[in-house]
Parts: structure tokens; sequence; C-alpha cells
């Protein structure tokens, strides 16, 4: 296990404070545990979220504009 001293602000330290109380934890660093585990669930999740995946099927039936010069088309040229 790694030590460390970090340096928080107030509003962090209120989070982790309510974390730590919410979850029964003995210290901050278990609720820092926590939090960072709860973020790599919500945001390094392996499979695609099902409100994603209606979007992109939304979108997939939607009429599509065939672009031969992308630049001409939109003035970029």
């Amino acid at each position: 296990m790694v030590q460390a001293l970090v340096e928080i602000n107030d509003n962090t330290n209120r989070v982790l404070n309510i974390v730590k109380a919410k979850f029964d934890l003995n210290d901050k660093g278990e609720a820092i545990e926590v939090v960072v585990s709860k973020y790599i669930e919500e945001e390094n999740e392996p499979e695609l979220r099902p409100e994603f995946i209606k979007k992109i099927n939304e979108v997939k039936k939607q009429k599509s504009i065939r672009v031969d010069n992308f630049a001409k088309r939109y003035g970029l040229s």
C-alpha cells in the first residue's frame, strides 16, 4: 500500500467526510478508495450504456447527406 500526504480544499474535505460517514469507513484514505472505484465504474465501463446505444440507433435512422467535397460544401477552400 502506498502512503501519500495530500493537500485538499475545504469542499473536497467535506465530500470525503460525507463519503466516510455514508459508508461507515475508518478514515479518509478509504473514502478516497470508494470515490476512485465509483469513478472507475462510471468512466471505464467496458460495455456501452443503454441510453448511448438508443441515441446511436436514432442517429442511424436519420437521413444522411452525401458530400463529395467537404471543404467546398462548407466554404473551407
